[in-house]
């Protein structure tokens, strides 16, 4: 490699020689390739146009065979040929007898490179660009992969991100649905008079989720500080304020670990309408993912990892306690005490941990255990026990349950909304009964935001709130199977660099 490297910067050693700059400032293309391919999609085999193009990009491979040269070029959009012949590109610089010589032996693939020329379609079908001038814009120093249709090492693809959107058209199609699905919603939402506020990254309480935060320092104020785990309070604390439709879609960080379904930077959208519960939130929620489905794909029947997945609304509506059953053929509402829960599920070989201590968390351990990863299909999870929802209103009709739902799509969560808490008396009894967690040992339980229940004091209007997971809802749309086939750039572990300055994965 450091040969490669240093052949490299002889060539771009000698293009200075030569009064060329192998680093422009700038080049103005008249066309991208795809423009290109589509506007002339008809132009006959061997038929050539008069119409001045110019297009730059990456050069992607070369041939050099006497005196013509074929090199693939690529932008953003796609690809186009360069068809380069020494008599015409010579006749184009009567000036510069080795103007020829120069793009065949001083470039490399890898090197972008802008060229002006005509429109030919070649004998053999391909159209191209007949290159009459060229310009150096950069001289890359490292070679592509060899196998430029993809990378084969999977950590090297998420490592440099920045070679596999080279060499992968499928990667790079990855991340444009997930820029069309974010700008989807956002214009969605918009449309019905939500507004996007921002709020703190940086907090004194993390709330809103049961997670372990990230934690910092603030060395002007002394002032210890976490790293937002959610928006919720802090957009709570806008419709307390008035705003009856706030959203926020943006980053959430949690100390937790990384699978194909967690990374610890995340994106997520949090929505807020005042006046509405958790039956608005689910029309809301489906009408969303709807119509940004149809936007990203197309459709809203979609393939996800082999599974047709119908994401036309109405979606399946079950609760917990009746999918549980129906599942594995425990009542939970039979159980009248942890002991009785507990028997029973190990009767099924279900696990039974000693942090769920009551018949409540039994329950979503059970549920979590044999019934989460079956729900293919969309489906809103309803009717949470109290224990696991420290903000969810208490159910209207259900004693011990919140008016909860979770939606499930291809055995993940995808979304998670409640008929918001508003009596601050009880959600005061809530937080504090999360922070005897915390006390007890649980790194993930709730703290008693003394500022967000003033506020609640300040008084909250009946609101329903929902978060989607983007990057759950991006791997569905693009068909990835892991979270970091959407996340331009996962956490991954640092590398171990050895004594010759080559990399291992540590």
């Amino acid at each position: 490699m450091s040969d490669l490297r240093e052949t490299r910067l002889e060539k771009a050693r000698a293009l200075q020689a030569h009064g060329l700059a192998p680093y422009a400032l700038s080049f103005a293309p008249s066309h991208r390739t795809a423009e290109l391919q589509e506007a002339h999609a008809s132009l006959p085999r061997g038929e050539e146009l008069d119409e001045p193009v110019a297009v730059a990009g990456r050069i992607m491979t070369r041939r050099v065979m006497g005196k013509l040269a074929f090199f693939t070029l690529a932008d953003e959009s796609g690809t186009i040929q360069l068809f380069i012949e020494k008599a015409a590109l010579q006749a184009s610089h009567p000036e510069d007898p080795e103007v020829f010589e120069r793009i065949t032996t001083l470039t490399d693939a890898g090197d972008w490179i802008g060229v002006d020329g005509t429109l030919r379609r070649t004998d053999r079908g391909e159209l191209s660009v007949k290159v009459l001038g060229w310009t150096m814009l950069t001289k890359s120093l490292q070679p592509l992969p060899d196998k430029w249709h993809g990378l084969a090492d999977v950590e090297k693809r998420y490592r440099q991100r920045y070679l596999d959107l080279i060499v992968s058209p499928h990667t790079r199609e990855t991340f444009r649905r997930r820029a069309v699905l974010v700008s989807t919603m956002r214009r969605w939402l918009d449309e019905r008079g939500f507004l996007e506020i921002e709020t703190p990254v940086l907090q004194t309480e993390a709330g809103g989720a049961d997670a372990r935060p990230f934690t910092t320092h603030h060395n002007a104020l002394d002032l210890p500080l976490t790293l937002r785990i959610a928006t919720e309070l802090h957009l709570k604390r806008l419709v307390v304020g008035g705003f009856e439709r706030v959203y926020e879609l943006g980053r959430i960080f949690r100390n937790e670990g990384v699978s194909t379904r967690h990374n610890p930077e995340f994106t997520s959208v949090e929505i807020y309408q005042a006046f509405a519960d958790y039956h608005d939130m689910m029309a809301l929620t489906e009408q969303l993912i709807a119509a940004a489905a149809q936007q990203v794909c197309g459709d809203t029947t979609i393939s996800y990892q082999g599974a047709e997945v119908d994401l036309t609304p109405p979606w399946r509506r079950c609760t917990m306690h009746e999918l549980v059953q129906q599942a594995i053929g425990l009542d939970f509402n039979a159980f009248t005490t942890r002991e009785q829960a507990a028997a029973a599920m190990k009767a099924v070989d279900l696990e039974v941990p000693e942090a769920a201590d009551s018949v409540g968390r039994l329950l979503v351990e059970a549920f979590e255990q044999r019934v989460e990863e079956s729900l293919i299909q969309p489906t809103f999870v309803l009717d949470y026990p109290v224990e696991n929802s420290p903000l969810a209103r208490a159910h209207r009709s259900k004693p011990g349950l919140v008016e909860r739902f979770e939606l499930f799509i291809v055995g993940r969560e995808t979304a998670n909304a409640f008929s918001e808490l508003i009596d601050p008396v009880d959600q005061r009894a809530r937080l504090e009964q999360q922070q005897e967690r915390r006390r007890a040992g649980d790194p993930e339980a709730q703290t008693v935001d003394e500022d967000f229940l003033h506020a609640l004091e300040i008084g909250m209007p009946p609101t329903g709130g929902l978060g989607i997971g983007i990057d759950r809802l991006a791997m569905l749309l693009t068909d990835s199977p892991s979270i970091r086939d959407v996340i331009a750039f996962p956490l991954l572990r640092p590398e171990a660099r050895g004594g010759d300055g080559t990399g291992a994965v540590g």
